[in-house]
């Protein structure tokens, strides 16, 4: 099943190309940020849910309806404080982001949660920039993040970082980056030299290819005779399991990359859809994931609540409620302002901990897994604060 470069239509492989995709309408940061709304004591914090309901999209509505309960299911979980949640459907369309988050606002919203795409979000940011209130986006797209929007996806920095800060600790520090050219395929693999670089390795070449089978295949020769060139201690590869990897992690065995001494790693999940946990070259393999325990532990409660599993992203939602939660509660005179949003403790989601950045990025704490018998093994649980080797 694994011999064709294609687009998977299952749910939880559509979690990376749904992100990638966010990377397609990046806007200039909005400017502004500071002090945030003030609250009533005692009263229950208005918050705005803008989702992608509306656009004509199964998946979108499948998405819109996992957020909702996710953040229905995070408001149950706080203690002590009220949150009055009010959902607002922005389609796909950036103008009815724009439109509902103005609306919002208007209504009282003091934060927003959401949109999920990238050009929404922007065009709801700039939308409110002067009111006050702040954006917390599903989007994972950096170059939108700045002023009042934050996005709270995972990025690939994050996940850059965290690698490259394993591989180089376990003597992985000559690194040749494997990547598509695709929008995301570029923006990944500049993080992975950048973190690289960041974490003291080095970056041993680049292989990129165009994003079809044929150029995939006549790729695999070039990553092979690199490696035999010797001074090649990783392949840092930016595709996921619904693109070409399955075609690398095929093929690049069959042409002498030993896995067992040059080490694959990814910048995407390899434990989806399970089927690819069985290829060749990702036996012995590492990838980021968060804190499976957790995550499990949500997905559970999720199911047992409304009887369906969550969308793959849903979680965010939880996370942005849990964040807002945890402000509110602690008396902070102004708990929705960008000093409090970005404290540089984080906040624990269903994902881990997580912490918003001055710039509107994020940083999320993740593990770090082995491929090991088509099993997910945690070789480097996932912090549990922040300040440890890789932030």
């Amino acid at each position: 099943m694994f011999a064709t470069l294609r687009i998977s239509r299952n749910p939880l492989l559509r979690l990376f190309i749904l992100f990638s995709a966010l990377w397609l309408a990046a806007c200039e940061p909005i400017p502004g940020g500071g002090a945030g709304p003030s609250l009533g004591a005692g009263e229950a914090v208005p918050v705005a849910l803008l989702v992608p309901s509306g656009s004509g999209e199964t998946n979108d509505e499948f998405l819109a309806t996992s957020l909702r309960q996710a953040a229905e299911l995070a408001i149950s979980d706080l203690n002590g404080v009220k949150i009055d949640l009010r959902i607002y459907n922005t389609g796909a369309q950036p103008a009815q982001a724009a439109a509902m988050a103005t609306k919002a606002v208007d209504e009282g919203a003091k934060i927003i949660l959401g949109p999920v795409y990238s050009g929404s979000a922007n065009a709801a940011a700039v939308a409110v920039a002067d009111r006050g209130v702040s954006v917390l986006a599903f989007s994972n797209n950096t170059d939108i993040a700045g002023g009042n929007l934050f996005v709270l996806g995972p990025t690939f920095p994050n996940t850059a970082n965290r690698m490259a800060s394993f591989a180089v600790s376990q003597g992985k520090r000559r690194i040749l980056v494997v990547s598509e050219q695709t929008l995301a395929g570029q923006v990944g693999a500049s993080a992975i030299k950048t973190a690289v670089g960041r974490f003291g390795g080095s970056v041993a070449g680049e292989v990129s290819f165009p994003y079809s089978q044929t150029d995939v295949v006549n790729a695999v020769p070039q990553i092979a005779s690199r490696v035999k060139a010797g001074g090649v201690d990783a392949l840092f590869i930016t595709s996921d399991a619904g693109g070409a990897l399955p075609l690398l992690a095929q093929m690049l065995p069959e042409q002498g990359v030993n896995p067992a001494v040059t080490k694959f790693i990814g910048l995407t999940r390899w434990d989806t859809p399970p089927a690819a946990m069985a290829l060749p070259g990702l036996q012995g393999g590492w990838f980021a994931l968060p804190d499976p325990n957790l995550n499990e532990r949500f997905s559970a409660r999720y199911q047992t609540a409304y009887g369906s599993a969550p969308h793959p992203i849903a979680g965010l939602a939880y996370d942005g409620i849990a964040a807002i939660g945890a402000l509110v509660k602690s008396r902070n005179p102004d708990p929705l302002g960008r000093a409090a949003l970005t404290q540089p403790s984080g906040f624990v989601g269903v994902n881990g901990i997580f912490r918003l950045r001055p710039d509107g990025t994020n940083e999320r704490g993740l593990a770090v897994a082995e491929i090991r018998d088509g099993r997910v093994v945690v070789i480097d649980a996932a912090p549990r604060s922040f300040g440890g080797f890789g932030f």
